[in-house]
């Protein structure tokens, strides 16, 4: 996408394998690995001449349950402070907001207050981007990503007892990710924390269930002995200030 608009783009991998990719797409590629023991690779050559930085990785804390992932950002905001980069886009993720059994609405206005592990780092990775004063973040929380073959029905089709049956769903195409960063780069938001779910949610049982009659897959089945817990996150102001008309339904 940014390739069409005409931008140079540089991209980072942690996987020698993956820099031919890379290079096929026309994008400068770097094998650099960001973690809390320090940066491998050549962090100041990829973030030379570099007008916008988007950090894009997740804790990863499902494959490595001791990855300090919030040591791993504070190192990369030094590297970032240290080589002129003025301007980041940090990808975060509306895990940062607790679900409740009044099903909350969070706008951005509101405090973060996960609880589980991957959430509170994220919080904590916010905080040490936005605290730097030597560059402008701002922070797009991604809801569940949806598109290019990606799709929580996968997981989800022909499985019973599953959790929150009336929890709202919170979800987002990959098309419509790509047009919420576009947006920041086009207006120049930086300071901002911007929420990014289609403003939409249904229940997860009703959507879910449709879904999989829509694909011919096998019906998932939840339980509904307990209350369910789920949350709303308002994409009220991502439609206002970066003018976003959210073009792929959830």
């Amino acid at each position: 996408m940014l390739l069409a608009e005409g931008f140079s783009v540089k991209g980072s991998t942690t996987s020698a394998e993956k820099l031919p990719t890379l290079r096929n797409a026309g994008i400068k590629p770097y094998q650099i690995k960001v973690a809390s023991e320090g940066i491998e690779g050549d962090i100041a050559d990829f973030l030379s001449a570099t007008d916008v930085l988007v950090v894009d990785f997740p804790p990863g804390l499902r494959k490595d349950p001791k990855m300090d992932y919030s040591g791993a950002i504070r190192l990369l905001s030094e590297a970032i402070a240290a080589s002129g980069v003025k301007k980041v886009i940090f990808v975060s993720s509306i895990s940062v907001y607790e679900e409740t059994k009044d099903f909350k609405i969070y706008t951005e206005d509101a405090e973060p207050n996960a609880t589980s592990v991957s959430g509170r780092e994220i919080i904590s990775a916010e905080k040490i981007m936005l605290q730097n004063p030597i560059f402008d973040t701002t922070i797009i929380r991604f809801g569940g990503l949806i598109g290019a073959g990606r799709h929580p029905l996968k997981y989800l089709a022909g499985r019973s007892a599953l959790g929150n049956p009336l929890g709202p769903v919170n979800l987002i195409h990959l098309r419509d990710c790509k047009q919420v960063i576009k947006k920041v780069l086009q207006k120049d938001l930086f300071g901002e924390v911007y929420n990014a779910v289609y403003p939409l949610n249904p229940p997860r049982e009703k959507y879910y269930q449709e879904k999989a009659r829509e694909a011919g897959l096998e019906i998932p089945e939840f339980d509904h002995s307990k209350a369910s817990e789920g949350k709303i996150i308002s994409a009220s102001k991502v439609m206002r200030e970066l003018e976003v008309d959210f073009q792929e339904k959830i």
